[in-house]
């Protein structure tokens, strides 16, 4: 990344330090990296809040949401099937589209889960692309190479689903939902090729595999060795939704995280997504294993999966960062608000906390860059540290400026969304100003990326019918599935 010469902002407030800071500050930024924080008097005419910028931990990078197409109203396990629909666009544009959205609502570091490839090009070569839109708009990237090799329409029982379905609905479900498989030898292979091809600073490929029910064991195996032998990171779903706790507890009674742990995949280089599902003990032994949890408030919410057990996470010694799954609770990228969200929900009850909203900021931001970066550096505000800082609009949070001496992290947690931020700042270089991403042109990204999207749809009438005959047949199996009741 390029950063921006020598400067210092002035700011009325910090949140975010290494230690506590009361009043204005000055903070110097020179080259990429924090250069010192002190106290000023300097005017602070643009009355400005200074927070670390944001990491959302788990994402998959789409360009559109998923409501665009009619997706949302469903629980996962049907609302999957409905990505088929997205047509397929070019991989630069529609990352960058991603990437600009989530530094418009805070985000300076993002986990990409790339399970839906564009297709237009081989995976290095789109890799690469994405690589370099995350270079354009400034963040940092984290990139994990899908992989899955059973169950692809249901946890068991695909044949018989499929053979379920009107005819015409068959073959276009067999036709667009069906896909090759690839050996777990080939799949390391194409993690290397990625790597190769699009892995550097400020961004980190990773290995993917999709979540236990979708990996054989010899392909999670894999990835335990494969991950071992290199150091490089791993990004998995696990026990997001009750119908996967089912299948898991079903398939596995020995205990799906303790298969895990026996085949050498928990490890302080392994993220889970979600954990909704998982039991006190099973998060204790994440904990031993030092494991991070990317937490999905939103997302959980919007797919019915539930509400991860967050306050038990924090009691067992989890390590937990925030994610937002491309489901934001306003279906935005507003990272500000998921960081609200899911303190408001687990922060305890009455006089009881079980986190300070301190807390909450420290360790969105100093587990998410690492589970997303594989750099363990905290993310705060402080000297020698890399420059990723949010500047908010302090007088428009402190609107009725009734009080001068308010804690400003409390007007942080009561108010503060996307439309308050005034720059992001990313590695010193400012990458928004003012509600524009600078790195790119958002309004023509975003007319092409959508032009190509309206086109696309139109092709696929019949794949919306057979769509409908699947969410039916989706529904039976796990109402009356033996394994998911």
């Amino acid at each position: 990344m390029t950063s921006d010469p020598s400067r210092t902002v002035a700011c009325a407030h910090v949140i975010g330090t290494a230690r506590a800071l009361a009043g204005p500050q000055a903070i110097t930024i020179a080259g990429e990296t924090f250069a010192s924080i002190e106290p000023t008097s300097a005017p602070t005419q643009d009355r400005l809040l200074a927070m670390p910028a944001l990491v959302n931990a788990h994402d998959h990078g789409r360009a559109v949401s998923t409501s665009a197409i009619g997706a949302d109203a469903r629980p996962l396990e049907s609302w999957l099937p409905y990505f088929a629909l997205f047509p397929s666009v070019d991989p630069y544009l529609a990352a960058a589209m991603n990437f600009a959205n989530g530094a418009l609502g805070g985000t300076g570091t993002v986990m990409v889960h790339y399970t839906r490839a564009q297709g237009l090009t081989d995976l290095p070569t789109e890799a690469a692309e994405v690589a370099r839109a995350a270079r354009d708009v400034g963040v940092r990237a984290g990139f994990a190479v899908s992989m899955k090799d059973r169950n692809p329409l249901v946890y068991d029982g695909s044949e018989a689903l499929l053979a379920a379905l009107p005819p015409e609905a068959r073959a276009e479900v067999g036709r667009r939902l069906i896909y090759k498989l690839l050996s777990p030898r080939d799949y390391m292979a194409l993690v290397d090729d990625v790597a190769a091809a699009a892995d550097g600073p400020g961004f980190n490929v990773q290995y993917g595999p999709n979540g236990v029910q979708w990996c054989s064991d010899e392909l999670l195996r894999a990835v335990a060795e494969a991950s071992h032998r290199t150091g490089r990171r791993v990004h998995m779903h696990l026990l997001e939704t009750k119908y996967q706790r089912q299948w898991a507890d079903a398939n596995y009674p020995g205990g799906v995280v303790r298969m895990l742990d026996d085949i050498g995949l928990l490890s302080p280089r392994l993220t889970l997504a979600h954990c909704v599902w998982a039991t006190p003990e099973e998060l204790e032994l994440l904990a031993q294993r030092g494991v991070t949890i990317s937490v999905n408030t939103s997302s959980n919410l919007h797919l019915h999966s539930g509400v991860a057990p967050l306050t038990t996470m924090r009691q067992r010694g989890c390590t937990v960062a925030l994610g937002i799954d491309g489901k934001a609770f306003d279906d935005d990228d507003d990272a500000l608000r998921e960081l609200r969200l899911g303190y408001f929900l687990h922060a305890g009850t009455g006089f009881d906390r079980t986190i300070s909203r301190e807390q909450a900021v420290q360790t969105a931001v100093g587990n998410g860059r690492f589970a997303v970066t594989n750099v363990r550096d905290g993310g705060l505000i402080e000297a020698g540290a890399a420059a990723d800082m949010l500047l908010l609009d302090w007088t428009a949070l402190n609107h009725d400026g009734i009080r001068e001496d308010l804690n400003p992290i409390d007007l942080l947690f009561s108010r503060a969304t996307a439309r308050h931020i005034r720059e992001v700042i990313v590695g010193g270089r400012t990458i928004v100003r003012d509600g524009r991403v600078l790195g790119v042109d958002l309004p023509a990204v975003r007319h092409e990326v959508l032009s190509r999207m309206r086109s696309g749809i139109a092709e696929n009438a019949t794949l919306v019918s057979a769509l409908s005959a699947l969410d039916d047949a989706i529904a039976r199996h796990y109402v009356t599935d033996s394994h998911c009741c």
